[in-house]
This record gives structure tokens, sequence and C-alpha cells, in this order.
């Protein structure tokens, strides 16, 4: 075969390769944990106590030291959460069905933030307790993005997509949301069910493979 075109060839392969990779998402999995209000951050810790820096993540977050416990309906069961900073207007709690079930309380699959109406349950901290009306929900599935990642991708704020994941337990995830910010970083955000059904591992990658562009 000729020398040019098998050069040709594989620069076109290597090329396919690069734009492959240059379209894969990397997958978070996100673990139990707690957004906590000025007022409920001084019943739970000492007032005007503040949260203590441990790990920096997207968008001006981070996760703290500081920990809470999780008390539900269920008397025999409360699950220990990390605090996200910085402080929110409201708290919320972010918890897997699992988690819910085992609490015993039903929490709702809800968009970050949207927590009206939502399940109850207790936070217990060193320096007291928080009774909550409503704030316990299951985070629905999403990515965060760049307004650069978003116009690579072909996609906008709020738009619905569909996720391949590959690998022995691999499949697609439907109904994921895409947040974009120029704060955010290019991440998949799942809860632990999600990732274990799936067998998603650190480092794992995902693709969209639909776009609905449809504001919600």
């Amino acid at each position: 075969m000729d020398e040019k075109l098998i050069r040709d060839i594989v620069i076109k392969v290597l090329g396919e390769i690069k734009m492959d990779n240059e379209k894969t998402i990397p997958v978070g999995v996100s673990a139990r944990h707690v957004h906590l209000c000025r007022k409920n951050m001084d019943i739970l810790f000492g007032n005007e106590s503040e949260l203590t820096f441990y790990k920096e993540l997207m968008g001006g977050q981070y996760a703290a030291k500081e920990s809470v416990t999780i008390v539900g309906q269920n008397p025999n069961v409360s699950l220990k959460a990390r605090v996200l900073g910085p402080l929110r207007p409201k708290t919320q709690v972010e918890v897997s069905f699992t988690d819910s079930r085992n609490l015993g309380v039903l929490a709702l699959l809800r968009d970050s933030g949207n927590i009206d109406g939502s399940e109850c349950v207790t936070l217990v901290g060193p320096k007291g307790a928080v009774y909550l009306e409503y704030g316990c929900i299951a985070a629905r599935r999403h990515i965060h993005m760049s307004p650069a990642d978003a116009l690579r991708f072909g996609v906008k704020d709020m738009d619905i997509v569909s996720i391949q994941i590959d690998g022995p337990r691999g499949g697609i995830f439907d109904e994921v949301l895409v947040r974009v910010d120029k704060t955010f970083t290019l991440e998949m955000h799942i809860d632990t069910d999600e990732a274990n059904a799936f067998g998603i591992l650190a480092g794992c990658n995902a693709r969209i493979v639909e776009a609905s562009h449809v504001t919600r």
C-alpha cells in the first residue's frame, strides 16, 4: 500500500479518536450531603459558627470538614452526611433513593434548589438539632458545563440529554439535565445508586447520544 495513503489513514483515525475523546464527559459520583442556611448552621454548630474548608468543588462550592446526622421516620437508622459550603438561603438535604428508604422517608426526585413540598427530616449537629418541614430530595442527575463546553456539545442551559456509559454494566441514562454557567467545570453528577447500578468507577467518562432542546 502507498505510504502516503497509509499516513493519511493513520492521521484520519487519530483525528477521529481525538474528536471522540473531546466529546466525552467525566462522571462524578455524589454521595449524600447537606447545604445549610445561616439559621440552621447556628443551631447545629453554634452561634456565628463558620464552615471549615476541606475540598474545592466547582462554581464556588466546597466540601466542608463539618458533618451532620440525618434522622428520618425509621428510629433504627440515622445517616451521616457532609456539609457543603457556602451557606445557602435555604437548607437542602440530598440523599439517594436507598438512603431515603432506609430513613423511612419519601425523597422526591428534584432539581437542586427545588425543595418546596419535599420530604421532612431532622438534622443533628454537635450543638443542636433542626427539624426540617421540607428540604430532603433525591437530586436529579445532571451535567455541569461552561458556556464553551455547551457550545462544543451543541446544547444549552436546561436542555435534556441522554448519556451513554460504556463498560460491562454500561447503558444509557435518559433525562439528564444540562446546567451551564461560567463557573462550572465539565462533569456529570449522579448519585451512589446510579453509580452502583452501572458499575461506575472513578475516572469513568460518558457521551451524549441524544439532546432535546427543551427549556423546562
